[in-house]
Parts: C-alpha cells; structure tokens; sequence
C-alpha cells in the first residue's frame, strides 16, 4: 500500500465531487485554503447527475433556483433542466473556478478512521491508496445508491432487468412487454417516455403518488435574449421561484389551509386528465399531500390512460424467470424488468466505514437512524462534518440553496478551529441530542410523518432526511456557528496540522 501525498497530511479532504463537493470546494478557496482534494469514486463528477442516465430525466426544481449563488446567470434552455445540461453545467462550473484541479478520480474511499494522537483523519482508498487529511468532510449525497426491492425470485428473471439508475441504453425497448416496479419520482420521468415504444407496459403500483402540474417550457429565443441581456431578470425569476418553494414547504410543515389548497389543486389535475373514476380512484393517495416527494409532472397521468399501459396495485408475491407474479396469483409475462423504486437514502454514508473517536463506528452509533447536530456534526467524531447529511433535505426547495448554506458554515468554523490553533473541533454531545430532540418533536407536526412508505423516513417511520422549516430559517441559523456547541481541542506539540 502506498501513501498519497509522500506522506504529507492534506488540510481538507472532500469525499464526492458532485454538487456538494464542487460548492465546498469554492467555498475553501474563497477563503484562501488551497491544500484539499476531492476524492471521486468514479471517473467523473456530476454525482447523480453522472449516474442517472434514464428517458426524460431531469430535475423538478426550476434551473434558475437550481443553480449556485455564485454562478446563477447559467444560459439555460428550458425552465426545468433535463440531466445532460445540469451535468455540463457541473462541469462549466468546475473549470470556471478551477475546481477540477482537486479532483482525484477513481478514488473511492472504503474506510475513514479517526487517529486520536495525531488528531488526522487516516483514508483507506478501495484501490488501497491511504492518505491523510486533518479536515474530512462528505459530500457523498442521499441519493446514490439504488434500492432494490426484496423480491422473492428477483435473480431469476430470464429476461433483461435493471434500476433506472443504471439505465440500459442497449436494451432496445421498442415492441418489448415491460414491467415497471415503482411510482416515485424516477418512473414519472421515465414511463411517459418509454410507454410509446414498448408494445406492453405493465407498471406495479406500490400505493399512488400526489402529482402536481409542472409548468415546464423550453426558453425562446427572445426570452433567452432578455435573460443574457438583463440578468436582473435572470435574479427576480429565482427570487420568485424560492418564495414558492417556500410556500410549498409551508404546506407540508403544517399550514393545513395551503396543505388543502395544494392538495385541490391535485384533485383537479387527476380529474382533468384521468376520465375514468375507477382509474382515478386507484391512482388517489390515502396519506396527506408531501409525505412523499410530490410528482411534478403533465404527462403521468395521461399516460397511465394509454391503452398499451397496464395498473396493476395487488402486491407483488414472487419474480419468475417468464415475470411477475402479483398479489392475486397471476404471472404477468414480460421481457424486461424496470426497477424505479429509488434510492436507499436513509443508509448515509454507506457502504464506507466511518471510525471516529475510541474505533467508534458511524453506522453502529446510527442504530436508531441517522441524525447530526444541523445535519453536518456528529459527536465522538472530531474533524468530521458532513454535506446533505440527516434532515438536510428540502420536500420543497432548492438542495443547492440548502448546501451553499451547510458550506459557508464549515467554512467559517474551519477558520475558527486555525484561529484558536487548535488540533481539533467537534460537536458536544449534549448541542446535538437537544438538536436531534427538536427535529422529532418538530417532525411529528409535519406531513413527513404522515402514513406512507417513503424515501424520507426510515422502516421504523422516523423522519431522517428532510428539514423540518423553511429554507430561510435554516440560513438564518447557519449564519455563523455557536461556538459554544463545540469543542476546540488544543494542539500537542507534536501534532500536524
């Protein structure tokens, strides 16, 4: 095994160089600090963006929102951006700022174990690389590792099957029967584009999702004119777009007047585009509106209504070589399986082991499902700090916003912790469990807490993942770190930095 860097500590080291690792890294060098690395596992950035391939996949967050503070003014084509532009954007983004010069590619970290005496963080790479770094941060997201269903039979299906995520651009689906297990947010974008090449389309249904028009649009030339001319305008069209947002959030927080408003809205779009009331009916939520993600979409619905598509709700018994075998016993023969059922999103950080103070691990500390002080520090791991991490999320809202926040943040307590010359900085046990008290007593009043099974929450129902405010709260109280919370641990002689 070797060592990186000739065996010189690094001062910052970013795991995951996707929308995280790319504002953390600007983040540092507006600041002065120049000596990190972001360590990518694969041989691009782009994070998710890199890794979801599939038909018609994009984000569901207008793009002049969806973009960094600092590099707003991006020559967008269509209002929601599709995956192929929100990854050059990445990519325009990390050469403007010379970002790419910290990326270290196929550099995927198995094992982070915190050293007490040196107050380092010690990185075994799965190539068996190791390095050192006296800051670790990650910034490995929620959404990058596909979830499986626990299927009986699933490996012994004959014909071709894969997750959306690892989309299979050789298959060629046109006349195929297909069946597609998941409804969420993935299979909104992708069924309406497949369903008019495959001959069959057979979709299993979980339990419905709300859906919501989306006021999409392709940009005109004129209109894409004004914006490069006055991007004043560019500003006010993302201001606009945030204060809906957080309209939105007010809904699923607990403002039950815009919750019935939202979900009416919802009904009538149901109504409009499903005719048929037994359709309808089937495709009717029973749990309140935001406890999952809600399906921006104009195109779902219609296509559920295709005659080629096929609801099947009964729950699924068994995968067979020739199918699927539903809840009533009846085998739907098909020649491909699409899994869209999402992500495993509550398992953070997985499958790398995170050893902090005394060999402590992450994952065992986790037992009850994740949970940091903001979502970024966790006590008993020093030096450590997390980007996207527990009750992070936004179910209305820009991650982007949210993230800049979590970075200017680190940032400011980096420079507190070389300021006071200190070996290390970590979060006192006590700011945390009053912090992580609060998220669940506040998550009890939300729609998150609602009935439903959902990428939000663990098995158990505990609400691990999404904010429970607005956005402008969580900037405010990421402002500057309460110093009081943590503790500087002062530098041994013999130390690094």
């Amino acid at each position: 095994m070797t060592e990186e860097n000739g065996g010189t500590p690094l001062k910052v080291a970013i795991i995951g160089a996707g929308f995280g690792g790319l504002g953390m890294a600007y983040a540092l060098k507006q600041a002065g600090i120049e000596d990190f690395v972001m360590l990518e596992k694969s041989g691009g950035l782009g994070g998710t963006w890199r890794e979801n391939t599939y038909p018609g996949c994009g984000c569901d967050v207008p793009s002049h929102l969806y973009s960094f503070s600092f590099e707003p003014h991006y020559p967008w084509s269509r209002r929601y951006a599709q995956q192929p532009e929100i990854l050059a954007y990445q990519q325009h983004v990390a050469r403007k700022y010379r970002l790419d010069a910290h990326i270290r590619y196929h550099s995927e970290v198995s094992e982070a174990r915190y050293d007490e005496a040196s107050a380092l963080w010690l990185l075994q790479l799965k190539d068996g690389r190791r390095l050192r770094a006296g800051i670790l941060i990650s910034a490995v997201g929620q959404l990058h590792r596909p979830a499986y269903p626990n299927l009986p039979g699933r490996e012994s299906f004959a014909g071709r099957s894969f997750h959306s995520a690892h989309w299979d651009h050789d298959f060629d689906l046109r006349g195929k029967t297909v069946a597609v297990i998941g409804t969420g947010a993935s299979a909104v974008q992708f069924v309406p584009e497949i369903a008019p090449k495959v001959q069959t389309l057979k979709l299993f249904q979980r339990s419905p999702g709300w859906t919501f028009p989306k006021v999409e649009k392709r940009f005109s030339r004129f209109e894409r004119w004004l914006l490069d001319t006055l991007p004043l305008l560019h500003d006010l069209d993302r201001l606009r777009v945030f204060f809906m947002t957080e309209l939105l959030a007010a809904a699923y927080n607990g403002n039950r007047a815009l919750a019935w408003l939202i979900t009416a809205g919802s009904r009538l779009q149901a109504w409009w585009q499903i005719r048929d009331p037994q359709l309808r009916a089937r495709l009717r939520p029973d749990f309140p509106i935001g406890c999952k993600r809600i399906l921006l979409s104009n195109a779902w619905l219609p296509t559920l209504a295709r005659d080629n598509v096929e609801l099947i709700d009964s729950a699924i018994r068994r995968i067979e070589p020739e199918g699927v075998v539903d809840g009533e016993g009846r085998l739907h023969r098909v020649d491909a399986i699409i899994y869209g059922t999402g992500f495993a999103a509550t398992q953070f950080l997985a499958p790398m082991r995170v050893l902090g103070s005394g060999g402590k691990s992450l994952h065992e500390t986790w037992t009850r499902g994740a949970e940091a002080y903001l979502g970024m520090s966790v006590a008993g791991f020093p030096n450590f700090f997390m980007l996207y991490g527990p009750n992070t999320n936004v179910g209305s809202g820009s991650i982007l916003f949210m993230l800049e926040r979590q970075q200017r943040y680190l940032v400011q307590l980096l420079l507190e912790r070389d300021k006071r010359r200190a070996a290390s900085v970590e979060i006192q046990a006590q700011a945390q469990q009053a912090y992580v008290q609060e998220m669940e007593q506040r998550s009890a009043g939300t729609t998150y807490s609602g009935d439903c099974q959902s990428w939000y929450k663990t098995a158990e129902g505990r609400n691990t993942n999404n904010w429970v405010g607005s956005m402008l709260e969580f900037a405010r109280r990421t402002r500057a770190p309460q110093l009081a919370h943590y503790r500087f641990q002062p530098r041994a002689s013999t130390q690094g930095s």
